[in-house]
């Protein structure tokens, strides 16, 4: 399985921001797509989670509200739309594949993409 993050860049504070992230190969076997960001001298942190086929979601407090996850099943494309951006949310941002239920725990998402920077700052 590949994953391809796209949608990064340099945004003023309360600004929009879509990211995209794209699976392709043997996709059949995951369950959950998931987004983490990674900030300098901060660990990775979970942001948000959706499932393929229920489209269940679930969403860290730091970005409830503010941020909504969803998927098109038929591209294989989950999308991380981030609205009323802070400063705090300043970080790579990378989507992970996972076959099982939604998790917060980083180390049990089996594919991850390189990542695509977001920058919020005035």
């Amino acid at each position: 399985v590949q994953v391809v993050e796209s949608g990064g860049g340099l945004v003023q504070p309360g600004d929009s921001l879509r990211l995209t992230c794209v699976s392709s190969g043997d996709t059949i076997c995951i369950s959950t797509m998931g987004w983490y960001r990674q900030a300098p001298g901060k660990e990775r942190e979970f942001v948000a989670g959706i499932t393929w086929t229920a489209g269940l979601t679930y969403y860290a407090d730091s970005v409830k509200g503010r941020f909504t996850i969803s998927r098109d099943n038929a591209k294989n494309t989950v999308y991380l739309q981030m609205n009323s951006l802070k400063p705090d949310d300043t970080a790579v941002y990378y989507c992970a594949d996972r076959a099982g239920a939604i998790v917060t725990v980083a180390r049990l998402y089996q594919y991850w993409g390189q990542g695509t920077q977001v920058t919020v700052s005035s």
